[in-house]
């Protein structure tokens, strides 16, 4: 009865709500919400887009200031005290509490999507481009969100000592008293919305590849019904792990990692492309390095291509939503670890990861296009869908049928610890208090692992699916972007207050 009485309305019933609604709007009408959404997307990624940009090269440059100042030396928690976990499943949890399943999504495919523009023919060949934009997407920009942020709140929990897990306790320093007002409470239900959508957009863009794998497996048909089923099922796994605490997000975080790393290593041994996969894959590292900033500023000010619209801004906010949960996540389990730690954990663990599966996968798959063993590009402008490309490159692999497993596998893990690590978060968020190293009810958790799967079904249904999954995403992060300033701002503030009270 006390933590029911100890419950915040504001985080709970008005972000059910909101899905309550949006679900209906999409399954009911998807054609006309789709328009509506298409609408704003079209302002805030064409008209704002240079604002997307700027925060995502700002925050990066951040990340690193954070860790090599002063600051980057504060112990998250008392002096001399020991990290909770080894390095190796700390940093299993640091990256599998993300976007581990999209990045194996992704990894498989995104050269694929953008072979053909001519932002490709501006800079340059396919080779050398297609192998290098993937790692820019999802390479230090991205993961400075998660290393800035994971520092901020690791600071507001174990050196702050706060009690109130919310976004907009770790603005409080900024916003004062304001922070128990309207204007803490608007952040809050922005942060859940955000979180909410990024949700949304990981479960229903990868998932129907988890569908085709299993549909070849067990040699049904595939299609919405099985993909609702999946996502049912995956709600099962995180739900029991996530009712057994940290233990149960521990133990599948190492297992993910296990399975994960297999299944690069069969495709790199066994897909006969193991050499240009790593000539390929250490030429993308050098383009990226020597054209980083580039890249990073690149707004096609004529619109001659709209690729920064259509992707990279898209990027940069789906990596902005998932900002509520992630870090919040990583900050928790970084106790005893410096800010300097946290900040090159996150860069170590999760860039070095991302960048092996993108070098291994999507070099695999652009290896078959160029060497003529498969055309995928024509496979691809023939049928537009891009979940049967992917099955098809599995196909070019020896004993096909045990990749599916593995790949099946994969994405259940990192989708359920994935969803572990939002679900804790969220729970934790829904209390007025509660302290760093206590857990929210099991009716809490059980309520926000449903309320987590209930968009993304209705999303399903919409036939704009892409579109409108990167559109909930851009719409999202736009505030969020703003709430992401002001708790970097108000580290500093504080984290300045606490190094001068100690002479450092």
């Amino acid at each position: 009865m006390k933590k029911l009485r100890n419950i915040d309305p504001a985080t709970t019933v008005i972000p059910f709500g909101i899905v309550l609604i949006l679900c209906i709007l999409f399954v009911i009408d998807p054609e006309g919400s789709g328009s509506v959404l298409g609408a704003i997307r079209g302002f805030l990624g064409d008209e704002m887009g240079l604002y997307y940009l700027v925060i995502g090269l700002s925050v990066f440059f951040v990340s690193l200031y954070i860790a090599f100042s002063k600051y980057g030396k504060i112990r998250l928690g008392k002096p001399g005290e020991k990290p909770l976990y080894s390095n190796f499943t700390w940093g299993a949890m640091m990256f599998t509490s993300g976007l581990a399943a999209d990045i194996l999504f992704y990894s498989l495919c995104e050269w694929i999507l953008y072979a053909n523009e001519s932002y490709i023919s501006e800079l340059g060949s396919v080779q050398d481009w297609a192998s290098t934009i993937p790692l820019f997407h999802w390479g230090p920009i991205p993961w400075s969100f998660y290393a800035t942020l994971a520092a901020c709140f690791g600071f507001m929990l174990h050196v702050r000592g706060c009690k109130k897990q919310k976004y907009s306790e770790a603005v409080r320093p900024i916003l004062g008293k304001y922070t128990d007002g309207i204007a803490g409470k608007l952040i809050d239900v922005l942060a859940v919305f955000a979180l909410l959508a990024g949700t949304a957009t990981t479960f229903s863009l990868a998932t129907p590849l988890l569908g085709e794998t299993v549909s070849r497996l067990l040699g049904i048909e595939g299609g919405t019904w099985l993909t609702i089923a999946i996502l049912v099922v995956t709600c099962l796994v995180y739900t029991v792990s996530v009712l057994k605490g940290m233990k149960g997000v521990k133990f599948l975080a190492e297992i993910c990692m296990y399975v994960f790393f297999a299944l690069l290593i069969y495709v790199f041994l066994f897909g006969g492309e193991a050499r240009y996969i790593l000539e390929t894959g250490f030429s993308a590292l050098g383009n990226l390095a020597q054209n980083f900033i580039y890249l990073s500023t690149r707004t096609d000010a004529l619109r001659t291509s709209h690729f920064p619209q259509n992707w990279t801004i898209f990027y940069w906010s789906y990596w902005m939503v998932w900002c509520v949960a992630a870090p919040f996540f990583m900050g928790s389990i970084s106790r005893g670890r410096t800010v300097k730690q946290v900040v090159l954990g996150a860069y170590i663990f999760g860039l070095s990861s991302t960048f092996i599966s993108f070098i291994v996968l999507g070099n695999y798959s652009l290896g078959l296009e160029v060497h003529g063993r498969l055309d995928i590009m024509g496979l691809y402008a023939a049928t537009g869908d891009l979940y049967n490309v992917i099955i098809t490159i599995i196909n070019t692999l020896p004993l096909p049928q045990l990749v599916f497993i593995i790949l099946a596998v994969s994405m259940i893990a990192f989708y359920a610890t994935s969803f572990d690590s939002i679900t804790l978060v969220a729970s934790a968020y829904s209390y007025k208090e509660i302290a760093d190293d206590e857990e929210a009810s099991a009716g809490m958790k059980l309520f926000w692992s449903i309320l987590l799967i209930m968009l993304p079904i209705a999303l399903i249904f919409s036939e704009s699916g892409m579109n409108n999954l990167q559109t909930v995403s851009i719409i999202a992060a736009f505030p969020i972007a703003i709430v992401i300033i002001l708790i970097t701002a108000s580290f500093f503030k504080e984290a300045k207050r606490y190094t001068d009270s100690r002479g450092k």
